[in-house]
């Protein structure tokens, strides 16, 4: 078998391939939005995000740092007839989830993958955390989500608000905007351009002074490899390419 292409049980019809592209997509696995990297089918037009690519029914269970005591388990679709919804990021489970048994938690594919610790330009670096120390760059609140924050622990960057970026502003790539669903129906996209992330630059944080402040302005900036890690392809390549559209 080529190691560019796979079966996987979500699609049976057709081998998937791996593919690299510098647009956003909507997983089939997960539900939720990725960029970049993938295993697709282009017959079906059908892709996975590589973590949701990985995941396999019957795996053995997954360990997170966040949560010790748990295991938590793949599941195709969530488990039970309630809503779920993601520990990391607060948004819905519609897809596939690492479901914990015991404790109840799910975890996104790509959220359970996300990197402890984002080694940005200029020696940064971005920790993740299970709570915000300090309010959100963006929403201003504490609470919601996991997040990352600087080593000066003045900058915090919820998972959820990066999630919502996204999905508000890349809206039209799939339903051609206006707050409707287009009909269902996808719309072609021009080129290979990313489509603008409307609100990466605004900020609810004031800034400090002298190394503090510089911190902040430095991880302000980063916020393209927080993007890219959420997106489930943490690359140097995607971050630069989305760095163009933060603060236009």
């Amino acid at each position: 078998m080529k190691y560019d292409e796979l079966n996987h049980f979500s699609h049976p019809q057709h081998k998937l391939r791996f593919e690299y592209l510098e647009l956003p997509f909507k997983c089939d696995g997960c539900r939720e939005v990725g960029i970049g990297s993938r295993f697709k089918c282009s017959l079906c037009d059908f892709d996975l995000h590589t973590h949701c690519a990985a995941a396999t029914v019957g795996a053995i269970a997954l360990r997170h740092p966040f949560y010790p005591k748990c295991r938590f388990y793949f599941f195709p679709s969530p488990p039970g007839d309630s809503p779920r919804y993601c520990n990391a990021c607060g948004r819905n489970i519609a897809g596939f989830v690492y479901h914990c048994r015991t404790c109840g938690f799910d975890l996104h594919p790509c959220c359970a993958a996300l990197p402890q610790v984002l080694n940005a330009d200029g020696g940064l670096r971005l920790h993740l955390q299970r709570r915000a120390s300090a309010p959100c760059h963006r929403c201003g609140r504490k609470g919601r989500s996991w997040s990352y924050r600087s080593e000066c622990k003045k900058y915090n960057l919820h998972v959820a608000c990066v999630t919502e970026m996204l999905v508000e502003s890349w809206h039209e790539l799939y339903y051609g905007g206006g707050g409707g669903d287009g009909g269902g129906k996808k719309v072609m996209v021009s080129g290979n351009r990313i489509p603008a992330i409307r609100g990466a630059g605004m900020s609810h944080h004031r800034s400090g002074k002298g190394k503090v402040k510089r911190c902040c302005e430095l991880a302000a900036m980063a916020v393209q490899f927080v993007i890219s890690a959420v997106l489930g392809d943490p690359t140097t390549v995607i971050a630069g390419v989305v760095s163009s559209f933060l603060f236009r």
